[in-house]
C-alpha cells in the first residue's frame, strides 16, 4: 500500500495499499506545501505543464560503511534495471513512442525557437514524468499541443520512425484512459494498460481467475500480480513476467544486481530474502513471491531496507496485475525511534477503535514502523514518488506475520521545503485556521501518515468465509482501503492518547490542523488537478472526496462543517471538531463492516454517491481562484546519482552523491543505460 501526497493535508496517497502508489497513489504526490522551512538546498529543479520537478537530499549517506553504500547503490541499480517495465506496463505503445520522441529530441537540428518545438519538449517531459502518454494522477491520455504534421515532419527530418497505430493514437480519442474505473462498463476493454490485451474483456479476465485455486484456501496466492492475460485462437492466455517469460530480457539484468546486493547483505535474515526475491524472478512462482514476502517481513534489522517488483495493483481495474516499482531506503534513526511507539501500541489502538467487536483483530502482530530516507527509486515510485509506504498487500501475511510501514522521510522534507502558503491563505476559512496548519501542519502531517500506515493498514479483520477485497468489492476495493486507513488516522489524530504516549504537545491542536487540512482539500482544494466537467477517478482522490463529503453531509443537521460564502468565496469552516471526531468514527465503522463482509452495493454506494461527482460550481471557483498560484499542481523528483570510484582492480571504493543536472538529462541518462526491452514485447 503506498500513500500520496497532496495540498492541504499533506499526506493522504501511486504507498501508493503501500498505500505502492496514495505511490502510499499509486500511484499520493503534493500540490503544493501549505507550511515552510527555511534550508540552504534548492530543491526546484524545473516546471512545466501542470507539473513541478523537484530533487531530495540523503540524509546519512556519509554515515554508511563502504558495505552498506554498495547495498544501497546494487539495489539501486537493480530497481533501474527494470525501469522500462512499468513503461510497457502503462501502455503497449509507450516504448516505441518514447524512443521515437528521445530521437528526434537528441538530434532535432533545426529551429528549436518555434512554439511548435516548446510543446514537443513540453509533451515530451510530460511523458517522461508518467512513464507514458497517459497523465499519472488523472489517467487521460495527454494530448500534444502541436499537430500530426509537425511531428510527421520532425519525423521525417531526423530518420526516425513512428507510424501506424502508435503514431496515430497521440491524436486521435482511441485508449483514452490508462484505467477506466466508470460504473457500469466493461473496464478491462475500457482501459489502456497494458495488463490484458486489447480485445480480452471483464468478464473473460473475471472467468479465468474464478478457475484459480490455492493449495491453502486460507493462504491465498496472489493470482495475476505477474502476469498479462492475451487472447490466443480465442482462448484466454497467461504470459508470466520472469526471466525468459515476458519482459525476461529486463528480468535478467535486474538479477545480477541483486546477487551483488546479497553478497553485500547486512545479515542473513536480508540475504535470504534477497536470494527469495531472485528465485521468484527466475520461476515467476506465486509462491515463492509469498515465501519471499514472508521472510522480507521478517528481516528488520539493518540499516538499509528496499522495495522491488510488481507490487501496487492500482493500475489494474480489477486490482490483479502489481506495477513494477523499486524503491530503496536508508533508516532514520532518530525518527524511526520517536515513531516505533505507535507499533508498541498498535493493540491499544485496534482495542479502543470504533470497529464492531468482530472486525477487530485479537492479535494486532509485526507491524514495523519506520522512518527512512530515500535513496533510489525506479518504475512506478518515479518519478512521482509516494511518502509511505505499506507492505505486504496480502491480507494474509499480514495477519500471520506483520507488515513493514516506513514514511519517506526526506521526500516529505523536500515537499515540505519546495512550495510557499500562499494557496493556503487563499483557502483557509479564517486567521485561526491558517496558525494552526502553519504551526502544528507538518507534525500532524507526520503523524497522518504514520496512523494511516502503521495501524490503518494493519486494522480489522474479514469475516470468516469472505473473499479477497479485490474480489468482493472490485474496482472499489482500493478507494475503499486508502479512505478506511484515513479515516484510522483521522479518528486517532483528534485523541489524547497521542500527548500520553509523548507524540505530541497539543493534542487537540494537532488534531483540529489536521482535520481543517483534510476538509479544505477533500471538498475543495484537490479539485485544482481536475478540468472542469471531470469526474472524480484516482482512487485516492476518491477516498478524500467520499470521507470529506459524508462527513459534511451528515452532519449538516448540527452544523458540524458550515459552508461559508464570503466576498463571492466559498470556505469550509468546521464549528465542532467533537462532532466531527465522532462522524469520522461512524464512517470507519462503516467502511471496516463493508470490507470484512465483501459489502459491494453499499461500497458502490458510499464511492458513487460522495467520491465521484464535482460539484461543478465550486470546481470553477476552486480552479478562477487557483489561477493566481505559478506553482504547478503536481510535483514529482529527479533522483540523486550514486556515483562509484573505482580502483585499479575494478573495486568500489568509494560512491558519491551527485545531483543531475536537469530532468531531460536524466531521463536521457536512464533510457540509454537501462535500455533492456524492445519496443514491442
Amino acid at each position: 500500500m503506498k500513500l500520496k501526497l497532496i495540498l492541504g493535508m499533506a499526506l493522504m496517497a501511486p504507498f501508493f495499499y503501500a498505500c505502492n502508489n496514495d505511490k502510499s497513489e499509486p500511484k499520493a504526490e503534493m500540490v503544493e506545501t501549505e507550511t515552510k522551512v527555511e534550508t540552504d538546498f534548492d530543491f526546484n529543479v524545473e516546471q512545466f505543464a501542470d507539473i513541478k520537478i523537484l530533487r531530495y537530499q540523503i540524509p546519512g549517506w556519509e554515515n554508511l560503511t563502504l558495505k552498506e553504500q554498495k547495498l544501497v547503490y546494487y539495489l539501486g541499480q537493480a530497481g533501474l534495471a527494470g525501469r522500462d517495465i512499468s513503461w510497457d506496463q502503462n501502455y503497449r505503445h509507450n516504448l516505441t513512442i518514447r524512443k521515437a520522441f528521445e530521437n528526434v529530441y537528441t538530434t532535432y537540428s533545426g529551429d528549436k525557437s518555434s512554439a511548435d518545438w516548446e510543446a514537443f519538449e513540453t509533451y515530451l517531459k510530460r511523458v517522461w514524468f508518467s512513464n507514458g502518454i497517459h497523465h499519472h494522477y488523472s489517467n487521460d491520455k495527454m494530448k500534444p499541443e502541436f499537430s500530426k504534421d509537425y511531428l510527421v515532419g520532425l519525423l521525417k527530418e531526423t530518420n526516425t520512425t513512428l507510424e501506424g497505430e502508435a503514431l496515430e493514437v497521440l491524436f486521435n480519442d482511441k485508449d483514452s484512459k490508462k484505467v477506466n474505473q466508470a460504473k457500469d462498463v466493461d473496464n478491462v476493454l475500457l482501459s489502456a494498460v497494458n495488463f490484458y490485451g486489447p480485445n480480452v474483456t471483464m468478464a473473460e479476465v473475471e472467468a479465468f481467475y474464478k478457475t484459480k485455486k490455492s493449495p491453502d484456501a486460507k493462504k491465498p496466492l496472489s493470482f495475476g500480480l505477474n502476469s498479462k492475460l492475451v487472447k490466443e485462437n480465442g482462448k484466454i492466455v497467461e504470459q508470466v513476467y520472469k526471466s525468459g517469460g515476458l519482459y525476461g530480457a529486463a528480468i535478467d539484468n535486474i538479477i545480477p544486481w541483486l546477487e551483488k546486493a546479497q553478497g553485500v547483505a547486512e545479515n542473513k535474515a536480508q540475504g535470504d530474502a534477497i536470494a527469495l526475491l531472485i528465485t521468484y524472478y527466475q520461476t515467476g512462482d506465486l509462491q515463492t513471491w509469498d515465501d519471499y514476502n514472508v521472510a522480507w517481513t521478517a528481516a528488520t534489522e539493518g540499516n538499509i531496507d528496499y522495495i522491488n517488483s510488481f507490487i501496487e495493483v492500482y493500475n489494474d481495474p480489477l486490482g490483479y496485475t502489481g506495477s513494477y516499482e523499486t524503491i530503496v531506503q536508508i533508516k532514520d534513526f532518530d525518527m524511526s525511534e520517536k515513531m516505533s511507539v505507535l507499533s508498541e501500541n498498535a493493540q491499544w489502538f485496534e482495542d479502543n477503535s470504533p470497529l464492531m467487536e468482530d472486525h477487530k483483530k485479537k492479535n494486532v502482530v509485526g507491524v514495523s514502523y519506520k522512518v527512512v530516507n530515500v535513496a533510489a527509486e525506479a518504475g512506478d515510485a518515479s518519478p512521482s514518488t509516494p511518502i509511505g509506504v505499506n507492505l505486504p498487500n496480502a491480507n494474509w501475511i499480514r495477519a500471520a506475520v506483520g507488515s513493514k510501514s516506513v514514511s519517506l522521510g526526506n521526500i516529505i522534507h523536500a515537499y515540505n521545503n519546495a512550495g510557499s502558503t500562499g494557496r493556503l491563505k487563499e483557502f483557509a476559512n479564517d486567521e485561526e485556521e491558517i496558525e494552526l496548519e502553519e504551526k502544528y501542519g507538518q507534525t500532524a502531517d507526520k503523524l497522518h501518515t504514520a496512523l494511516h500506515e502503521v495501524i490503518g493498514h494493519a486494522s480489522g479483520q474479514l469475516n470468516p468465509g469472505v473473499g479477497e477485497t479485490k474480489e468482493t468489492l472490485k474496482t472499489y476495493a482500493s478507494t475503499l482501503e486508502e479512505g478506511r486507513a484515513d479515516l484510522v488516522g483521522l479518528y486517532y489524530l483528534y485523541n489524547p492518547k497521542l500527548q500520553e504516549l509523548g507524540l505530541v504537545d497539543d493534542w487537540k491542536s494537532i488534531g483540529k490542523a489536521a482535520y481543517d487540512g483534510y476538509i479544505r482539500n477533500g471538498l475543495m482544494t484537490q479539485l485544482i488537478r481536475l478540468n472542469i466537467g471531470d469526474e472524480v477517478e484516482e482512487a485516492h482522490m476518491r477516498n478524500r472526496q467520499w470521507v470529506s463529503a459524508w462527513v459534511f453531509e451528515k452532519g449538516q443537521e448540527a452544523n458540524v462543517i458550515e459552508k461559508v460564502t464570503r466576498d463571492g468565496k466559498t470556505y469550509f469552516n468546521i464549528t465542532d471538531y467533537d462532532k466531527l471526531h465522532d462522524l469520522f468514527g461512524q464512517l470507519l465503522r462503516e467502511t471496516q463492516r463493508i470490507k470484512s463482509e465483501g459489502d459491494f452495493a453499499a461500497v458502490q454506494a458510499l464511492v458513487e454517491d460522495y467520491g465521484v461527482k464535482v460539484d461543478q460550481e465550486i470546481h470553477a471557483e476552486v480552479l478562477k481562484r487557483n489561477a493566481q498560484f505559478e506553482s504547478a499542481p503536481y510535483s514529482g523528483f529527479v533522483n540523486p546519482m550514486l556515483v562509484p570510484e573505482m580502483d585499479d582492480n575494478g573495486e568500489i571504493t568509494k560512491i558519491n552523491v551527485v545531483q543531475p543536472e536537469s530532468f531531460p538529462k536524466q531521463m536521457l541518462d536512464y533510457s540509454g543505460k537501462y535500455n533492456f526491452l524492445p519496443a514491442v514485447n
